[in-house]
């Protein structure tokens, strides 16, 4: 499977950090070698996106494939890779919902993204309510627990 990133992450944060995402802006800029203007025509009348994107920062030797506590932290349990959202997963692959603030030529202009400047971006999807979950949503506590600062803009500094 070959994939090739439709757009890359412009400005932003430079560095990783796990929390404080919320009023993050930045900007997804489309490959203009790939794409024209009109491949984001009619984007503009949602209020989010979701973003495919790649870890490209996380080498191959720090994938899992296994359980961990997430983010090394002992009270939480040890779970399986794919019971949690961290970003050293198998095909370092990260999928983001954000605001999109305004679309201008080839560029996106969010907030909220959580992935770095220079981040290679394989898919942009509008985010439509009806994709969201049908029914109750479950999760244990200690997952809660990790997202609690995640998107509190206080926790990025």
């Amino acid at each position: 499977m070959t994939v090739r990133p439709v757009a890359r992450v412009v400005g932003g944060r430079d560095e990783v950090r796990d929390d404080g995402w919320g009023s993050v802006a930045a900007v997804i800029r489309l490959d203009g070698g790939q794409f024209t203007e009109e491949a984001l025509s009619g984007l503009a009348e949602f209020s989010h996106l979701e973003v495919v994107y790649h870890f490209d920062r996380v080498p191959e030797g720090k994938v899992e494939r296994g359980a961990r506590h997430p983010r090394g932290n002992t009270e939480w349990p040890l779970v399986g890779i794919f019971a949690q959202r961290g970003k050293n997963r198998p095909n370092r692959i990260g999928v983001s919902r954000c605001t999109l603030v305004r679309v201008e030529g080839l560029d996106l202009h969010v907030t909220g993204l959580d992935a770095v400047a220079g981040t290679p971006v394989l898919d942009i999807k509008p985010y439509l309510a009806e994709f969201g979950p049908r029914g109750e949503v479950r999760q244990p506590a200690w997952s809660t627990e990790v997202m609690r600062a995640y998107y509190d803009d206080e926790a990025g500094r």
